[in-house]
Formats: structure tokens, C-alpha cells, sequence
């Protein structure tokens, strides 16, 4: 079993599947956390939105549409609920290895390998 579905296990003991994420999310440098519009809960990098959370249940990220149209093929995420034909991705939480996937979007969002030659 990989380290973070151990500590997604745990973690759910203690927090919400929100705090879980806001809270590994958070601690990457230069990440904020604010409201959304919307009222969930939004992580950013500077200017850049990487996602928000619709309680402990559903996240919305941004993506170009090449990198969204690559998640949704591999079932890594799916069409945004609302906006299904932009770049935007949302993910059902339900199991412990949804909040591991959820943290790796979140990861790749923060990384942005396609901004380099090193994206293939």
C-alpha cells in the first residue's frame, strides 16, 4: 500500500477529506488557500487557480484541453459537471485511492510539465 493512501487512511480519521487535501496542498510552497466564488474552498499558486473543493466530495481543476482531454482517456478524471467541453476536470471523491488521485491532479497542476520541452 503506497505512503498516501496510508496517511489518506489516517488522515480520514481525524480530518475531512477537505482539510486532508487543503492541508497537503497547502504546504507546497507558494500555495494559498481561499474561498471561491462559489463558496467551496480554492488553492492557488500566485495569480493561478490549481483546483477547488465542493466539500468533501467533488474538486474542479483547471487544465489545458490537451492535458484534460489526455486525464479524462486515462480515467484519471472527468469532463467538468458544469463546463464539460472546457479544460476543467472534476473528480468524485468516494474511495481513499480518489484522495490519492485527487493530490496527484493537484501535484500536476502545481508542476505544470507540458509548460516545459520535458511533456510528452
Amino acid at each position: 500500500m503506497s505512503e498516501s493512501i496510508q496517511q489518506a487512511e489516517s488522515i480520514q480519521q481525524t480530518e475531512s477529506i477537505q482539510q486532508a487535501i487543503v492541508r497537503q496542498v497547502s504546504a507546497w510552497p507558494g500555495v494559498t488557500v481561499g474561498l471561491n466564488q462559489f463558496g467551496g474552498v480554492e488553492l492557488r499558486f500566485g495569480r493561478r487557480e490549481l483546483g477547488h473543493l465542493h466539500g468533501n466530495v467533488l474538486v474542479d481543476l483547471p487544465f489545458p484541453l490537451l492535458i484534460r482531454e489526455q486525464l479524462v482517456a486515462a480515467g484519471k478524471a472527468e469532463p467538468h459537471h458544469v463546463h464539460p467541453d472546457s479544460g476543467w476536470v472534476s473528480v468524485l471523491i468516494r474511495t481513499d485511492a480518489d484522495l490519492e488521485r485527487v493530490i496527484e491532479l493537484f501535484r500536476l497542476n502545481y508542476d505544470r510539465p507540458w509548460a516545459t520541452s520535458q511533456w510528452r
